[in-house]
């Protein structure tokens, strides 16, 4: 799922569905377009986050008076959270309306980044296993570029 390139989710599941069951939090999850919904979420909460915007934690729905209702899950939730709509003494809080506009930092933003694939699926073992070499590489000397600046 990408929104405008604003936020993304990109859930990895097994395709052998008669050996696994998606277990999301509770149990067995009905409604898998939540976990969707749940994961692009973190996209925008982290954009508001870098963007310096007060925002109440994805997780923290109990905290604000919100559970996990059995058929709709968190809609309640996610609903409020979206709008800014969630009450406090303090007044609503919520996502800012302007990080739906916002798009996330970028590389040039990050002193030590680098490129990954991330909609590449690895399609045969050889590309499993130059994913893992590519990632403890770049992992290596990420590790080096930081001990080098201390």
């Amino acid at each position: 799922m990408d929104y405008y390139g604003i936020g993304f989710s990109n859930i990895r599941l097994p395709t052998d569905s008669k050996s696994y069951i998606y277990k999301y939090r509770t149990g067995v999850n009905t409604f898998p377009e939540e976990v969707f919904l749940h994961e692009f979420l973190h996209s925008l909460e982290r954009n508001a986050q870098e963007y310096g915007y007060e925002r109440p934690e994805l997780h923290d729905y109990e905290k604000y008076g919100y559970s996990n209702e059995p058929v709709i899950g968190q809609k309640k939730w996610y609903t409020d959270y979206m709008n800014k709509e969630i009450q406090t003494t303090e007044g609503k809080i919520g996502l800012p309306e302007e990080i739906y506009t916002l798009k996330p930092a970028k590389k040039s933003n990050f002193d030590y980044s680098y490129n990954r694939e991330e909609f590449k699926q690895p399609e045969n073992i050889i590309e499993e296993v130059r994913e893992i070499v590519s990632n403890l590489f770049n992992k290596v000397r990420y590790l080096g570029q930081i001990s080098n600046v201390s």
